[in-house]
């Protein structure tokens, strides 16, 4: 209890992951590997129906969906390690914005690379995460020599080095959502670091760009399905 009571989102949004997971096992009645079908039909991002059907809450959706145990083991290890640190240097307002507008752009990545893919995971959002703490030391260098600031840094490149491995040797790992979520979490905390007051102005640019990603750029990239 008390370690949930430090960092309640981080432990929250594993609880939440985990509760998701649950129910896709109950579902597909396999807890090692989540079947397609159950995955589209509980919210995966599958292009066609995000850009032609207009079914864009499936960006939200397939951000806490996970294709099997180890998947899921991963995501979640991932998440534990890293978003502690995130609950230290960030007010709990700017993780969750930076944490949602990262799986949101590495979906909105994932579905402009792989139209006819299948998409699902947390890993956009918490690549976003690392990317945040990343923005953030680069804009307060002298936090990377403390004790805490190298326990951090340490479990970063462990984190970054194990998922571009699995990422490069396992075709199946989208590295487009990854770099989208690194990109768009590493630039807001970046600038929350320098500025509390740039997470409002982040929020609105992040929901102009998603908004006009949705209306016009996908659009005319599946175009070609309608033909």
């Amino acid at each position: 209890m008390q370690a949930f009571s430090r960092y309640p989102l981080t432990y929250g949004i594993i609880v939440l992951n985990l509760f998701v997971f649950l129910i896709s096992i109950v579902l597909s009645g396999d807890i090692v590997d989540i079947d397609l079908q159950t995955l589209v039909d509980m919210g995966a991002l599958y292009g066609p129906l995000v850009v032609l059907k207009g079914e864009w809450w499936r960006l939200l959706s397939a951000m806490f969906l996970h294709g099997g145990m180890t998947h899921i083991l991963m995501n979640m290890f991932s998440l534990y390690l890293i978003g502690r640190g995130m609950e230290l240097y960030f007010s709990r307002a700017a993780y969750i914005t930076i944490y949602l507008f990262s799986g949101l752009a590495g979906g909105v990545a994932s579905l402009y690379m792989h139209p006819e893919s299948v998409g699902i995971g947390a890993s956009g959002a918490i690549f976003g995460v690392f990317g945040a703490l990343g923005g953030f030391f680069l804009a307060h260098r002298d936090r990377i020599a403390t004790e805490k600031g190298r326990e951090i840094l340490k479990d970063f490149a462990v984190i970054i080095g194990l998922n571009l491995f699995l990422g490069l040797s396992v075709a199946s790992i989208d590295m487009s959502a990854h770099i989208g979520g690194f990109v768009t979490g590493f630039v807001g905390g970046f600038l929350v670091a320098r500025s509390q007051k740039a997470l409002v102005p982040f929020g609105i640019t992040m929901v102009v760009l998603i908004w006009y990603a949705l209306a016009y750029t996908l659009p005319e990239h599946y175009a070609y399905l309608l033909r």
